[in-house]
């Protein structure tokens, strides 16, 4: 064989394998999947830090074969907008409150009666045991996947009109809450005018005096520099507030049982994210929100408040499972 030929078969070898080379990069790339996770609060909160510990994770554990993509501070819409979104397989992942998942899965308000939850200890023990978990089952009928609880904290009270010290203290106020007929019935049994709105206008309508007030956990309160644009802050934590970390079932399914495993699992790992970030922050953000001129009454008479807030049971208890409020008060 002549050299000329020789090197001919040689570039056409070459020119093979560098095609060759070339198809399983492009095709390595390709196979990168990549999702988003929504969330209403910034990325700087401890919604972020759990978001960017489960990209973390599903990267570690997936190999690079996922990517998650945060979308913080509303990005992709509010709340209730997102978990419609999961359902229909525009948004895949949202870390979210419980307050519009109970406009898909009902049963879920029973954790967000008044004074239900003695301390963390017992919100966490009832979250990770038998109740918790059998209430996100109950997420795959409605097209969504409850993957874990994560957190958001106990829910205390902020407003411009006067400290509050005694449910009196509330009479006539106007008080954004979630969109969740336990909450609605709480602030009126209180004597406030409870007024539901989504978060992503609750900014402005507290700066324009649409409302006098609203409710949140700490971590919310200092990321959102409340002492712009509040005088009084009320240690109530009258409800505690998880977050649930739900994947659209649209995507789920098409997820091999190892991939789901990853998922579930770097879910664990976002939910203890939260739960350490709500402990630092809420050990720091009352000083915080103190030092930055919010008024701050630490001590109330609960009894009061748990007596005054008794018609949010009267009227919703047998509807949302009295057998269920029971249970979670008897978890020890």
């Amino acid at each position: 064989m002549t050299s000329y030929k020789l090197n001919k078969i040689s570039v056409s070898i070459a020119a093979t394998l560098a095609s060759a080379l070339v198809l399983t990069a492009s095709t390595s790339a390709f196979a990168v999947q990549e999702m988003n996770l929504a969330f209403t609060p910034p990325l700087n909160s401890h919604y972020g830090e759990a978001g960017q510990a489960f990209a973390e994770e599903i990267d570690r554990l997936s190999d690079s074969e996922f990517k998650i993509n945060l979308r913080p501070a509303s990005a992709l819409g509010g709340e209730r907008d997102v978990l419609e979104g999961l359902q229909i397989g525009s948004v895949e992942l949202t870390l979210t409150s419980t307050g519009p998942i109970g406009n898909f899965v009902p049963s879920v308000y029973a954790l967000d009666f008044p004074f239900l939850f003695r301390d963390y200890d017992h919100a966490h023990k009832v979250l990770d045991g038998e109740i918790g978990q059998s209430l996100l089952e109950e997420f795959e009928d409605e097209g969504l996947i409850g993957l874990a609880w994560a957190e958001n904290g106990f829910r205390h009270l902020t407003n411009s009109v006067r400290p509050v010290k005694t449910p009196e203290d509330m009479e006539g106020m106007k008080i954004r809450t979630m969109e969740n007929q336990v909450h609605l019935e709480t602030f009126k049994a209180l004597g406030a005018a409870p007024t539901p709105i989504s978060w992503t206008e609750v900014i402005t309508a507290l700066q324009q005096g649409t409302i006098d007030g609203q409710e949140n956990p700490i971590p919310i309160l200092t990321v959102n520099n409340m002492w712009e644009i509040q005088d009084y802050l009320t240690l109530t934590g009258h409800v505690y507030s998880p977050t649930a970390l739900v994947m659209s079932k649209i995507y789920w399914d098409d997820l091999s049982e190892e991939q789901q495993g990853w998922f579930r699992e770097a879910a664990q790992v976002a939910a203890q994210t939260s739960r350490d970030a709500v402990q630092r922050i809420e050990a720091e953000g009352v000083d915080l929100l103190r030092s930055n001129g919010m008024e701050v009454v630490t001590e109330i008479d609960y009894e009061q408040f748990r007596a005054a807030a008794e018609p949010a049971y009267e009227r919703y208890a047998d509807q949302y499972g009295s057998e269920l409020l029971e249970r979670i008060r008897a978890t020890e």
